[in-house]
């Protein structure tokens, strides 16, 4: 049955913490890193990395980063968000690029200085 906070979530969203959870359980496991160990490691309790590794939404994202960190993953991290990947962001600063630039006269600015 879907807790309160899984009825919040955007429907495409719970998936794909499910799915970053599973991954980062596959990560662990080809690591062969036991999850007590785990746990140490990333200073969480196991309870906690049993969370994550459902993709738990209610587990905060810094507890995600220090899973990440302790696999070696967590560069990527940094690149969610990333501006540059941002079609959507992208394609809206396109729309509003000028059709014409028009250069000030150059007498006038040194005037005004």
């Amino acid at each position: 049955m879907p807790s309160k906070r899984d009825a919040t979530l955007p429907l495409p969203v719970l998936p794909m913490l499910r799915k970053l959870g599973a991954d980062l359980r596959d990560a662990r496991r080809r690591r062969r890193i036991p999850t007590a160990l785990m746990a140490e490691r990333a200073m969480l309790s196991r309870t906690t990395l049993h969370r994550i590794e459902r993709g738990d939404p209610g587990v905060g994202v810094g507890n995600y980063a220090r899973v990440l960190f302790v696999l070696g993953l967590h560069r990527r991290l940094g690149d969610l968000a990333d501006p540059g990947q941002d079609v959507v962001g992208l394609d809206l600063e396109a729309e509003r690029l000028p059709s014409r630039i028009h250069l000030r006269d150059r007498r006038f600015d040194a005037e005004e200085s």
